[in-house]
């Protein structure tokens, strides 16, 4: 039972699980903006804007790190020249969190966002202030919106407008009209005196559920070190002996158990209280708090793997033993207290890696990981309590609870690079890259398994005259992992343990170890490389141009597959390092069709003579991005991305269109069903 568990907590440890939401095939609008003005005192205005975004939806911060999603923009027309800006846009609170897939920090808002502005007029003549406001927003999938704002500030109401033409005309007496014809009025803030009143309502933690099942079991791990697993049946013993009736034997027992389950928690809630719910999410992205995680996990570790017993004041034991003399409810409060305290040796490393987890969830989760915790802990005594003939049946104590500590050691001191290349991503130092990572991580769970095998012994150990099946199977799995983990250096994605390593782009060599286009790994000699096309994900050769890419397409009569794309698109890359990659996709994308890739961020500007103002959406089409992004609204009535569409050589639709697939047999299945429509 006990190498099952180990097994578990080790499946756990290594395994990330990622949330799913539907996809959407149509013009969209997650963000819905108002906004109010407010003068504050002779020519200085306060603009203001409020965001409600739909639920799951995250709109980027202006302050979000370059190379990640896009962030807010905000564009004041003739500041400088009219008016002055006093200061930059003030945003209400946001959330932090670690992109694994761009290896930086993503900025963001759920639920509600505020901007305020400040502007001290130059010209007192001035009736209007314009900007442009462009931004990201993402679930599943990303659309990048543009808005024209005009603050009417004689009339005192914000528009907010999607035809460029119209923007352009609003304040010229000649050109509007008393109803404003084309201006969309989202809706109206009223004007009021007070400050502007943040509220950012919290995403409910779709990982409680996971740090509880991982607290949970590191509880039942805990209870299987040798500073908690001899005290079951002691404990148990002293209130079935000592009690009067069977029966107040077992509730005491009960009521130790609960009180347990009370100190934990407790502890938990003073982490939340201390730190606050939603700072314990921005220390998890933090770079010193990630250096000083890493510390604490190989100080735990370290004293796990025998270098020494972290421990608590002798006086803080002494003192609490004499309370626990007392009797009664007050004398089992204490008599948990004093547990947790003697065992702390053992279970402090685990509660304070649990804790750093936890942390990093922000909101509730410490909370719920030392109910979790605790829960492991309390459930025993209570059990063994109403069938002590159970105790019967518990393995002696031995050297084999020491093995349950250096095991989490081993544990503790990988977890512990996590954190050290959580603040390296953050730095882009690029020492701790995906290669060294990797090494490390060969080398710790290498001797891990070695030391499974007893051809390694620790300060603590006992002699070891030969190895259980139990421990020779965790051995086994030990190893079959560390030998999963080395082709990783030489390019493999290594999915069991993805989020852990750094991504694949951060690294020395991005296509592995010793591999190098030059010496023959680009899957198409430089003499029949297509003209226009480039290398893209996965070596797929790409096409960035619909009409390029349409005439390759035709000239070797080759279905095509389009794509809706963005440089800071997440779940774009996700489908390409993750579904695009497999066997069956792979070989369908690089052999059985044309790829066409539109970004519809690219910044690229179009020349003069291209830019023009959409028919469709009345907007400016400056950039490259804008392009595709107007011709993907224009042509198939979406804004979302990824969006796949499959066409023939006439540009007609072979199958509908999908959008974000992470099931690779679905996605598969789709890209074939297309294959085949074009061959009929």
């Amino acid at each position: 039972m006990r190498n099952n568990l180990l097994f578990l907590f080790l499946t756990l440890f290594i395994t990330s699980v990622n949330a799913q939401f539907g996809t959407s095939q149509e013009v969209i609008n997650p963000v819905e903006w108002s906004g109010s003005i407010k003068e504050t005192s002779a020519n200085t205005y306060q603009l203001l804007l409020e965001a409600e975004i739909e639920e799951h939806w995250h709109v980027y911060s202006q302050d979000t790190p370059e190379g990640g999603p896009l962030p807010l923009w905000f564009n004041y027309l003739d500041a400088g020249k009219d008016y002055e800006l006093v200061g930059k846009t003030v945003e209400s609170e946001s959330e932090t969190q670690f992109s694994e897939i761009f290896g930086v920090n993503e900025v963001y808002f759920e639920n509600k966002a505020n901007f305020t502005q400040e502007i001290k007029l130059t010209n007192d003549n001035v009736a209007v202030v314009k900007m442009e406001l462009k931004y990201q927003v993402c679930k599943e999938s990303c659309i990048g919106e543009e808005y024209y704002v005009v603050f009417d500030l004689k009339k005192d109401k914000v528009k907010f407008l999607q035809n460029y033409d119209e923007f352009q005309a609003y304040g010229n007496t000649s050109a509007k009209s008393s109803t404003e014809e084309g201006v969309s009025d989202m809706s109206q803030v009223k004007q009021s005196g007070e400050a502007i009143v943040t509220n950012i309502d919290d995403d409910e933690d779709k990982s409680t559920l996971t740090i509880f099942f991982l607290a949970f079991f590191s509880g039942f791990l805990a209870l299987l070190t040798p500073c908690v697993f001899p005290m079951i049946p002691m404990t148990v013993g002293f209130f079935t002996k000592q009690s009067k009736t069977r029966s107040k034997g077992i509730k005491n027992a009960l009521l130790y158990g609960f009180f347990i389950v009370v100190i934990y928690v407790l502890l938990g809630t003073l982490v939340v209280g201390i730190f606050g719910a939603d700072a314990l999410n921005a220390l998890s992205t933090n770079v010193t708090f990630n250096i000083i995680f890493f510390i604490l996990l190989i100080i735990f570790a370290a004293s796990f793997l025998g270098a020494f017993e972290i421990m608590l004041p002798n006086s803080w034991a002494n003192k609490v033993d004499r309370q626990a003399d007392r009797g009664g409810i007050v004398g089992i409060f204490f008599m948990a207290l004093a547990l947790a305290i003697v065992s702390f040796s053992c279970t402090g490393p685990i509660v304070g890696t649990l804790l750093v987890q936890a942390a990093s969830k922000g909101g509730i989760a410490p909370i719920i990981g030392m109910f979790g915790f605790s829960l492991a802990i309390a459930i025993p005594f209570g059990l063994f309590a109403l069938f002590p003939a159970w105790m019967n049946t518990l393995p002696r104590s031995g050297g084999w609870l020491n093995t349950v500590k250096v095991f989490l050691g081993f544990l503790e001191l990988a977890l512990a690079f996590k954190f050290l290349s959580n603040a390296d991503l953050v730095l882009q130092a690029h020492v701790l890259e995906r290669e060294i990572f990797l090494a490390i991580w060969i080398a710790i769970f290498g001797t891990l398994a070695f030391y499974l095998f007893g051809k390694i012994k620790l300060p603590h150990d006992s002699e070891l005259p030969h190895i259980s099946v139990g421990r020779l199977s965790l051995g086994l799995v030990i190893l079959i992992f560390t030998i999963y983990l080395i082709p990783g250096l030489w390019g493999a994605p290594l999915k069991i343990i993805s989020g852990f390593a750094p991504p694949m782009n951060y690294s020395e060599a991005p296509y592995g170890v010793g591999y190098s286009k030059a010496s023959g790994g680009a899957t198409t000699s430089m003499k029949d490389f297509p003209e226009h096309a480039k290398l893209g994900a996965q070596d797929i050769i790409t096409f960035e141009d619909y009409d390029q890419g349409m005439a390759y397409a035709k000239a070797k009569n080759l279905p095509v597959l389009l794509d809706f794309t963005g440089y800071a698109c997440i779940n774009c890359r996700k489908m390409e390092e993750r579904v695009w990659s497999e066997p069956q996709v792979l070989s369908k994308l690089k052999n059985e069709m044309v790829l066409i890739s539109l970004y519809v961020d690219s910044k690229k500007n179009l020349p003069e003579n291209e830019q023009y103002t959409s028919e469709t959406t009345g907007k400016r089409i400056r950039t490259v991005g804008n392009k595709w992004s107007d011709f993907q609204i224009r042509k198939y009535g979406a804004n979302a991305q990824p969006y796949y569409i499959m066409l023939n050589n006439e540009e007609e639709r072979l199958n509908e269109p999908v959008g974000y697939t992470p099931d690779v047999e679905a996605y598969s299945a789709w890209l074939q069903k297309g294959i085949t429509n074009y061959k009929e």
